[in-house]
């Protein structure tokens, strides 16, 4: 550990004020989430079900039938009738138009408007549209059968025309409503799930170090707390080992404080990709030291990783010429025990200190075991 500390490389200055603004840009740089909000508002402001203009398609291959259905909406404010003679253009019409409404007959050359009408059902597009279905017969046999297939009402033709307005408005404001709320839901469940990605990218920045991308400090405090109290639960041993980047200052008044975070950003990756189990975690600990947690290990396991850290962080042979060795090289302090809910937290930390201190006293880029 070098007595003299170094001027604080970039993104160590104000680690807490960097988080927030990461979290800044991701948020107000958050374009999917602004669209998600965009589409909560206009359905928000979209006027009720009741004020929508309806859609009406009549699908008959009787065309006194659609003068009759025409003439009697022909005064009617809000409504948009479409004729389709064919069956088979009928699920086709059903999408382009956009209907609200379907008045189908049951009776059609080629086809009958059951089958139709479970077409309609088929159709991802079409298979919430109310069918109102029209026939010449009041038998409840072809109410039965029509109901059953998937028709919402059954009208006998032609209607009385306040009778078929009334059903018209009915099923056509059902729909919309049914609409509107599924529109609704949808929106909801993806801003909720934007919320959800973005409070994660927030959680991770937050426990994140800007520069090197292990975990920063704050969270090193709280995993270890947090590693303390399962360690004093199942009496199992807690390693850590503290980290050192040897004559780092000098290296910074050589080669620049540009050079020095790339050498912090290689060392803070080598030492992550040295750890061996998911419950390791690698952080930094503070201008050019790192500190590595591992719970569960054993002392010959604990000096192991130390000794595999401190020769990968040798091999990548980055010129220094302050350093003995003409390549940078780290120094660490190991230490384990066994936690105990009468010792604080800071027992292990002083410990690994003590074994940091002791290998930068003996002569740097070693490893020295504490206790």
């Amino acid at each position: 550990m070098d007595t003299s500390k170094p001027q604080q490389n970039a993104a160590t200055l104000h680690p807490a004020g960097e988080a927030q603004a990461q979290a800044h840009a991701l948020v107000t740089e958050d374009a999917p989430g602004l669209a998600i909000d965009d589409s909560l508002a206009r359905i928000l402001a979209a006027p009720p079900a009741a004020e929508c203009p309806i859609t009406v398609l009549l699908v008959d291959d009787q065309a006194v039938i659609a003068d009759g259905v025409r003439e009697a909406l022909a005064d009617e404010p809000g409504v948009d009738f479409h004729y389709c003679a064919s069956w088979e253009d009928a699920v086709r019409c059903a999408e382009e138009t956009r209907a609200t409404v379907i008045l189908q007959d049951l009776a059609m050359p080629g086809t009958d408007g059951l089958t139709l009408v479970q077409q309609y059902r088929l159709n991802p597009a079409t298979r919430d549209i109310p069918i109102i279905a029209l026939s010449t017969r009041e038998e409840p046999l072809v109410k039965s059968a029509a109901f059953a297939a998937g028709s919402n009402d059954y009208l006998v033709k032609l209607p009385d025309r306040i009778e078929l307005i009334a059903r018209l408005r009915y099923h056509s404001r059902s729909y919309l409503n049914l609409r509107q709320r599924d529109e609704a839901y949808r929106a909801l469940r993806q801003s909720q799930q934007q919320l959800l990605a973005t409070n994660l990218e927030l959680q991770r920045l937050t426990h994140s170090d800007g520069l090197t991308g292990l975990s920063n400090h704050r969270y090193l405090d709280q995993h270890l707390a947090d590693e303390w109290r399962r360690g004093t639960r199942d009496k199992t041993g807690l390693g850590l080992l503290m980290i050192d980047v040897d004559n780092f200052k000098g290296y910074n008044d050589t080669y620049g404080h540009v050079a020095g975070d790339e050498v912090l950003k290689s060392v803070a990756h080598t030492i992550e990709a040295c750890l061996r189990h998911s419950s390791d975690l690698a952080a930094r600990f503070g201008g050019e030291e790192f500190a590595v947690v591992v719970p569960g290990t054993s002392a010959g396991g604990l000096r192991l990783l130390a000794e595999k850290i401190r020769i990968a962080v040798e091999d990548l042979a980055i010129t220094h010429a302050g350093s003995a060795e003409g390549v940078v090289t780290i120094s660490i302090g190991a230490a384990l025990m066994v936690p105990s809910a009468a010792e604080p937290v800071t027992t292990l930390i002083e410990a690994a200190g003590v074994g940091l201190y002791r290998a930068k006293h003996d002569g740097k880029n070693q490893v020295a075991v504490s206790g």
